[in-house]
């Protein structure tokens, strides 16, 4: 009886980790397409203004693109923003970024303060993008 239970567990357990490793491959490719969609995206970024500083690659179970971006602030008025935004509204990475950088500048305006140079925009491309506008000196 003992030896049947075992068995079992050891049979449940092969079975999942087989499982568990045919998802991580999965998420693998997937992760690895996102970031191949996103490299075609980032020369019309460099188009609109935002120069590429810091590129990396890491490579895990879930592979990521880290990038940094810098541009100027007279050259993201809301105006320019709207426009770019019609411009790409049929990218959704395209516009996530230009949304995002839209939403930080209306923020940061409301609070009054004056704008510091630079624009910088983050962007973490894996599984589930992360955007990340600062305005002013990045953090460390």
């Amino acid at each position: 009886m003992i030896d049947r239970l075992k068995k079992a567990f050891q049979e449940a357990s092969d079975a999942i980790m087989e499982q568990a490793g045919n998802l991580g491959e999965n998420a693998k490719e997937r992760g690895y397409q996102m970031i191949e969609e996103w490299l075609r995206i980032f020369p019309r970024m460099q188009a609109y203004g935002l120069e590429m500083v810091n590129f990396s690659l890491t490579v895990a179970l879930s592979p990521s693109l880290e990038v940094e971006m810098r541009g100027k602030h007279e050259d993201f008025s809301l105006e320019r923003l709207d426009e770019i935004l019609k411009e790409n509204k049929g990218s959704a990475a395209m516009v996530s970024v230009f949304t995002t950088i839209k939403s930080t500048y209306s923020l940061y305006r409301s609070t009054g303060n004056p704008l510091n140079d630079p624009l910088i925009v983050r962007m973490k491309i894996k599984i589930t993008p992360e955007i990340k506008v600062t305005i002013g000196q990045a953090w460390t």
